[in-house]
């Protein structure tokens, strides 16, 4: 028989955008009662939603408008959407770190929480008190810690630093000991943020082999995250948020479909966002004027893709100095750790003088990549790679790979190796 842990009923927050206090100390008080008594803001009242890139004369801005789920006991539920859609608000009111203004969450367990780099530490005392520290905090005795505490040392991997004032930990190694901290106290609730990104791949791997022990074990685990495939991997289901609400929900698959599909669909103009020198790195000796990317087979300007597709971009370029070399490299990144995930190598494209204008091709063909969001990154410059002449790096839209038609689900891998099995 499944049990309900965490129920949240028309949930809504409402933010004042650039005072944070009452009109008068009579507003102040009441709210401060009203958050005593676990009720709703009294004052607030109706705002804009949260499109961030709208700019409105109204003073509050709706963060989430009328949510409404259930998570059972020993679910894993993926919370996907993009930057600013109000996940981490939503974690936040999850783990009592703000009151809604209008709606009721009900949990049921204790919840640990890691919703960003320190949170709960002091950094005054060490990794050891503060080991001990959150431990209180979460209501375990002193002695389930102490049974606990090198379990977490040997995870967290930071043994040398234990009786170091967290302050001089690195954001990596915060990361990891408030992780293990939150994971091995034994929480009915553990509710993560994106804050894995800041740890390194391996450790990436152990935590989400981590979370599937706590799920296993029947806890239930709430995980935020922009990788898809780590949220495919260990989750049952998912929510996707859109500017504040609940845009689809269910299986995990299907809704991270509709993410790629749908939500992710980037209208960027390629001449636009080039026009803007600020965000330009390089000598400028050449400058790149234009890049489009086009289905190789069908000749559609699109930058979203099947796998196995033929990709041709096409890139303008003016020298604004002679230069006797010119290479250019693509690259493409993952939208979790930033690395480079594949690269086109230099491709040699001749010199030009001053002035001159030139066009070029590239074709990738048989793209090879796993479904997903690729960020792109542009460079021109000289043969050795020493003198960068344009850089464009994740200025445009990126690179999206579909989920096939097939229902395929999505694997942690960037890529598909090609192999025989015999039998």
């Amino acid at each position: 028989m499944s049990r309900i842990v965490i129920e949240a009923e028309n949930i809504s927050k409402q933010y004042r955008l650039g005072v944070v206090s009452g009109k008068t100390l009579s507003d102040d008080l009441k709210r401060s009662l009203y958050r005593m008594l676990g009720k709703p803001d009294p004052l607030a009242t109706v705002g804009v939603e949260n499109d961030r890139t709208t700019v409105t004369d109204s003073q509050y801005v709706w963060a989430l408008r009328d949510i409404n789920f259930e998570v059972e006991q020993g679910e894993v539920l993926g919370i996907i959407g993009r930057n600013g859609a109000g996940k981490s608000t939503l974690l936040k009111i999850l783990s009592r770190v703000t009151m809604p203004s209008t709606g009721e969450i009900r949990v049921k367990g204790r919840i640990a929480s890691l919703l960003e780099v320190g949170t709960g530490f002091h950094p005054e005392l060490t990794g050891r008190e503060n080991i001990f520290l959150n431990g209180a905090i979460l209501g375990m005795t002193k002695n389930e810690i102490k049974r606990k505490f090198d379990e977490i040392v040997a995870f967290s991997g930071v043994a040398r630093y234990i009786d170091t004032p967290v302050k001089r930990y690195s954001s990596g190694m915060y990361v990891r000991l408030a992780f293990a901290v939150a994971a091995h106290l034994e929480p009915e609730i553990l509710v993560i943020d994106e804050v894995l990104a800041v740890g390194d791949s391996e450790f990436q791997k152990k935590c989400l082999g981590k979370m599937k022990e706590v799920a296993g074990g029947g806890r239930t685990v709430l995980f935020v995250s922009h990788n898809m495939g780590a949220v495919s991997d260990i989750c049952d289901k998912a929510l996707l948020i859109e500017k504040g609400r609940i845009s689809a929900r269910g299986q995990a698959d299907a809704v991270i479909r509709e993410y790629v599909n749908q939500t992710l669909r980037f209208d960027l103009s390629s001449k636009d966002s080039l026009s803007d020198p600020q965000f330009r790195r390089g000598s400028g000796h050449v400058r790149i004027g234009g890049l489009r990317m086009f289905n190789a087979l069908s000749g559609e300007e699109t930058n979203e893709f099947e796998p196995g597709n033929d990709v041709r971009i096409e890139i303008d370029m003016e020298a604004h100095q002679a230069t006797d070399e010119l290479y250019f490299l693509m690259g493409l990144r993952s939208s979790l750790s930033r690395e480079m995930v594949t690269s086109t190598g230099r491709i040699a494209l001749g010199g030009m003088s001053g002035g001159q204008t030139k066009k070029a091709s590239v074709l990738l063909p048989a793209l090879n990549l796993s479904p997903g969001v690729y960020e792109t990154y542009y460079w021109i410059g000289s043969r050795m790679q020493e003198h960068p002449y344009d850089v464009i790096d994740n200025l445009t839209a990126p690179l999206v790979v579909k989920i096939p038609a097939d229902g395929q689900a999505l694997s942690t891998g960037y890529f598909k190796l090609p192999f025989k099995l015999d039998l």
